[in-house]
């Protein structure tokens, strides 16, 4: 049943990824401060199981346990010197659930930040940004990922670091950066500047788009922005977080109920995205909800603020006031969906 991205876009006009496994494996035990990594070893079947839950539900790609496999990241733990180890066996887990699909199934090797701050700002070169996520991406490829999946990214260093070593592998490419900073990236980008960048990547992403965030409402606005510039045939990807974040008794809470997400869904869709699933916050029962919200859904006009707002929740006042002001400065025309 092993299939690429490819295929299942060219079969479905809307595809759906996974939702959150943070918030799912911290449901199974894994204790804050630990590595989400170090379970692909300790506890695959845990992991395999967060992934085969969203399958029922009816994902159609998987993203592995590695979004912080870096050796960046993995040095928090102690863990850089395992870097392949965490990374093929986290893929394994993955691919073990695909392969026993009775439908095709994609997996995707996760890629998150380094954590660190790019030159100028910090001390991380080019250089060594791309040998860290060359060394990440190789891994992945060696476990059997299908696709490598770049995703919670903020500037442009960082991005292009990635994607050049996701390059190395030959495999195909998904990008997806964070507006969580009143509508624009933390490091300044906004939707239509990551479209513009994405767009110029030599080999060019398969999909790309927005994922996490401050909620749907806000990843919607950033979804339609880059759907005003994207190039004819781009596919877009919506992975929003289940609701708004909350700080509550020493955690974070996300408010989004099914019902929330289900409506989500439906207006990533009229948004322009193809590639629909969720972040932070999200279980199986969300995934279910938006799944179930698509089936037969015919696509309306790409939403307005005053709708985003009316049925997903307010936007900050920089998201609306930036938005409206780079509308006003550009020319924009709509891409046809599929």
């Amino acid at each position: 049943m092993k299939t690429t991205l490819s295929d299942l876009l060219d079969a479905k006009a809307c595809v759906f990824a996974d939702g959150a496994m943070g918030t799912n494996l911290f449901a199974l035990g894994l204790e804050t401060g630990n590595s989400p990594e170090l379970w692909n070893v300790e506890h695959p079947d845990r992991v395999a199981s967060v992934h085969q839950d969203f399958v029922d539900v009816g994902a159609d790609i998987v993203l592995s346990n590695t979004f912080g496999g870096t050796g960046y990241r993995l040095k928090l733990h102690g863990l850089q010197d395992r870097v392949a180890e965490l990374n093929r066996a986290a893929v394994v887990a993955a691919r073990g659930v695909a392969d026993a699909a009775d439908r095709p199934i994609v997996v995707a090797g996760d890629m998150g930040p380094t954590g660190e701050l790019f030159e100028p700002l910090g001390r991380l070169t080019m250089d060594l940004g791309v040998v860290g996520f060359t060394e990440q991406a190789q891994a992945l490829a060696d476990g059997g990922a299908d696709v490598l999946w770049i995703e919670t990214m903020s500037s442009r260093e960082e991005v292009a670091a990635a994607a050049a070593g996701t390059a190395t592998t030959g495999l195909p490419m998904v990008c997806t950066l964070t507006f969580d900073t009143a509508g624009r990236t933390m490091m300044g980008m906004s939707p239509e500047d990551a479209a513009s960048i994405c767009q110029a990547f030599n080999p060019p992403p398969l999909a790309y788009g927005a994922n996490c965030g401050n909620g749907p409402a806000e990843l919607i606005h950033a979804v339609v922005g880059m759907t005003r510039i994207a190039g004819p045939g781009a596919v877009l990807v919506a992975k929003g977080n289940c609701g708004v974040p909350e700080f509550l008794d020493g955690h974070i809470h996300y408010n989004g109920t099914p019902e929330i997400m289900a409506d989500y869904a439906r207006m990533a869709r009229d948004a322009g995205a193809r590639i629909i699933g969720a972040c932070c916050g999200s279980t199986p029962v969300h995934l279910k909800a938006m799944v179930d919200a698509l089936v037969g859904y015919e696509p309306q006009a790409v939403p307005d603020i005053d709708e985003i707002e009316a049925r997903l929740g307010p936007l900050s006042a920089a998201a609306k006031t930036d938005g409206a002001d780079r509308r006003q400065s550009k020319r924009y025309r709509r891409r046809g969906r599929g």
